[in-house]
């Protein structure tokens, strides 16, 4: 098991020689839902403070968009627009790079939702999004649940049709799929396990199996297939469900994680207060 020395010895596999787990940035309230963009550059949210912050290739740290509808889990898309969960309404926003915001889905059945949470793009630009319920004190609407039950979505974005594609997961979170769009990875936080479904053409989701028994906020993959959980630190699992690696982060709760860094191996890891940087051997899956 991995810790934050990180002794060379032990890291033959993910994790580059003699890496160090650095702290990048601190000062921040509650860090979440990094997402790189094509040149690497990572930018994560900072939810209590309503802000989306970007980390630059170059080491510095700064406001990119604040407000930012309490933005929670954030994807890029290819054409560079931040898919971003906006938990202030309830929202999934598109921000482009010049920050004009979209709002793609404001609700469901004619209900809002619970809290957009966590989101995956696959490569044919469709997204998968979870809808946990977390009560937040700065919502201006009743704060109990507003859909029948805590969802997995699927929205169309031609259409701007959304599918609720898993309806029986007790508090689904992180959420992640495979760079062919063929499987998606779904953590049930409330049940404490993870899932693997495999992903149907017209975005429905079959062949619900057991991933680990492990439950996770945010989720990414690498290059070899690799998922990276969050929680208490980042537990790694090899695709077939073996866990591989575990990273200590001294954070009371690691939030999430991506890949970014100019050549994607850079493990970019959102931890409470504060933002970590661990050098993988390994890169990113996207």
């Amino acid at each position: 098991m991995a810790t934050g020395g990180l002794r060379a010895a032990e890291n033959v596999g993910i994790i580059a020689p003699g890496a160090k787990l650095q702290k990048l940035g601190d000062g921040f309230k509650f860090t979440e839902g990094p997402a790189a963009d094509a040149q690497g550059n990572v930018f994560f949210t900072d939810q209590p403070n309503d802000r989306i912050v970007k980390w630059s290739t170059d080491g510095t740290v700064s406001d990119w968009l604040k407000p930012a509808g309490r933005a929670n889990g954030t994807y890029f898309e290819k054409n560079g627009n931040l898919i971003a969960c906006a938990d202030d309404k309830n929202e999934l926003w598109s921000i482009s790079p010049d920050k004009k915001m979209t709002v793609l889905v404001k609700d469901f059945g004619g209900k809002l939702l619970n809290g957009p949470n966590d989101l995956w793009i696959r490569p044919d630009g469709n997204i998968y999004f979870t809808d946990p319920l977390y009560k937040r004190p700065y919502w201006q609407r009743d704060p109990s649940m507003q859909q029948p039950g805590q969802y997995v979505y699927y929205l169309e974005r031609k259409t701007g049709r959304v599918t609720a594609v898993c309806t029986d997961l007790k508090q689904p979170n992180g959420i992640i799929g495979t760079p062919d769009g063929k499987t998606l990875y779904v953590a049930d936080i409330g049940a404490g396990k993870s899932y693997a479904y495999s992903i149907a053409p017209n975005g429905l989701l079959t062949d619900k199996r057991l991933f680990c028994s492990l439950g996770s906020d945010g989720m990414t993959l690498d290059a070899a297939g690799n998922v990276y959980l969050t929680g208490k630190g980042v537990t790694v699992f090899s695709a077939d469900g073996k866990q591989i690696e575990h990273i200590d982060v001294p954070a009371s709760w690691t939030a999430n994680v991506t890949f970014g860094g100019k050549d994607r191996k850079l493990l970019f890891i959102t931890g409470s207060e504060a933002i970590y940087g661990l050098q993988m051997r390994v890169r990113g899956a996207f």
